[in-house]
């Protein structure tokens, strides 16, 4: 890590690589069962945080572009927040739709937890219900693998003129679109799988109408004495002229 930095390269450079290190290594206890844990890697102050999220316009776009197996990731990841390995190894044992919750076992810090199912997931779950395979989300009889969405994902991102935004931005979106709704942190927090209430709180710039009611506080229109700007600059100016006329004589 260290001869990375001598080298010259930022920390969102050095960054990339620990987190791909990380993720091998979860692969290798989630999936592969190598392994029975993994040691902490923390990634490195300093870098900027990634700000990139859809439109409701944007998203619609993209589900259009993309084809059906993707479209439905898309969708079920907008509603849930869910990220990408969390989707594609869903199993049906892992719901129930009577309490609009599922149940993950393969997560980010290897902690299960339930995600809460609004009606716009309930409904891509139920598009899927009865195809006969173990896992929710499947491509031609088969588990979806990432490799396959990652190509998918590129072609749909493209036809889709959207640029600069990967899957785990979906992710982001659905974060975002909770705060402009006025999801609170706290509400935020343990859907989205999140350890701490730091790691929440860069949504909380995404909420903006109690700082819209608090400015209105101040509006002219308002039974307080608030003095309308156009009469400051009406005096300025006047100021100015007997200033002009003094000087002049």
């Amino acid at each position: 890590m260290q001869g990375q930095l001598k080298k010259g390269n930022i920390p969102a450079t050095v960054n990339r690589y620990l987190a791909l290190i990380r993720n091998l290594l979860m692969i290798a206890r989630d999936e592969w069962q190598w392994i029975d844990s993994i040691p902490k890697i923390c990634l490195l102050p300093g870098e900027v945080e990634r700000d990139r999220w859809l439109t409701r316009e944007e998203a619609d776009r993209l589900i259009a572009a993309s084809p059906e197996h993707l479209a439905a990731l898309i969708r079920f990841a907008l509603t849930t927040g869910c990220r990408a390995r969390e989707i594609i190894g869903l199993e049906w044992i892992r719901f129930d739709l009577n309490r609009r919750t599922a149940w993950l076992n393969t997560t980010k810090n290897g902690t299960p937890r339930g995600v809460p199912l609004n009606k716009d997931a309930v409904m891509v779950l139920q598009e899927h219900i009865g195809k006969l395979h173990q896992f929710c989300f499947t491509y031609r009889g088969q588990p979806i693998g990432w490799d396959l969405t990652n190509t998918a994902w590129i072609n749909a991102t493209k036809k889709a003129g959207i640029e600069d935004f990967r899957f785990h931005d979906l992710r982001h979106t659905w974060a975002s679109w909770h705060r402009q709704a006025g999801t609170s942190c706290d509400e935020l927090k343990d859907p989205g799988g999140w350890k701490s209430r730091n790691m929440v709180d860069r949504y909380a710039k995404f909420a903006t109408e109690n700082l819209a009611f608090a400015a209105s506080r101040i509006e002219s229109t308002r039974d307080s004495k608030v003095i309308p700007l156009s009469r400051f600059c009406h005096v300025e100016n006047a100021v100015k002229k007997g200033e002009s006329s003094k000087t002049s004589k």
